[in-house]
């Protein structure tokens, strides 16, 4: 019977050292490891968009691009027109303002603000004026257009010039160039008022 159990040890000693052997030689790549607690990104996408945009139950702007993809960055989540972008601006009562066409747009959207690039045209129904540039930011809350590249105002009895940019009001009824040409009415004061 010593035999018997002098066997039994020596199996139960390869065993052990068999698991140990296998389980120190099973080690994880920290790169693997490192991609299971990594933030993920994940894109939707969208085709044939239509949006609204309402404040206090007044719709105030349409949107519709023929394709979009919505981005969850955890820091910045955007969405992004590559395929052109529309959006038409509706006043209190519903009627167009103003409409906004781009070939790209990205809305950055814990800035509510929107980049519009490759011809970029807005258009003021209100009262007739167009405004052109390549590059251009419209921010939702304060209700503007920003610049700082060159851009064309085209009014119906002239066109304005500004080299460095601009500021506009959303409906075009208001601007303030930056190193601007072209003619201009100002007050016989010199002073705007």
């Amino acid at each position: 019977m010593r035999r018997t159990s002098t066997t039994y040890y020596f199996i139960t000693a390869a065993l052990l050292m068999g698991c140990f052997f296998a389980f120190t030689s099973c080690e994880n790549d920290e790169k693997e490891v490192d991609k299971l607690f990594q933030k993920q990104v994940a894109v939707e996408e969208a085709r044939n968009v239509e949006s609204y945009l309402s404040q206090a139950g007044t719709v105030k702007a349409k949107l519709t691009s023929p394709y979009m993809l919505r981005v969850q960055v955890p820091d910045s989540p955007y969405m992004e027109f590559p395929r052109t972008m529309h959006v038409d601006f509706y006043n209190d009562s519903t009627v167009i303002e103003s409409t906004v066409d781009a070939h790209y747009a990205k809305y950055v959207e814990f800035d509510h603000k929107v980049l519009l690039r490759d011809s970029v045209l807005v258009q003021s129904i209100k009262n007739g004026d167009t405004l052109r540039t390549q590059e251009l930011w419209w921010d939702q809350d304060k209700k503007e257009f920003y610049t700082d590249k060159p851009a064309h105002v085209y009014q119906r009895d002239k066109i304005i010039f500004a080299q460095s940019g601009l500021r506009a009001a959303q409906d075009l009824t208001t601007y303030t160039f930056y190193k601007s040409s072209g003619p201009m009415l100002v007050p016989s004061n010199g002073m705007p008022q």
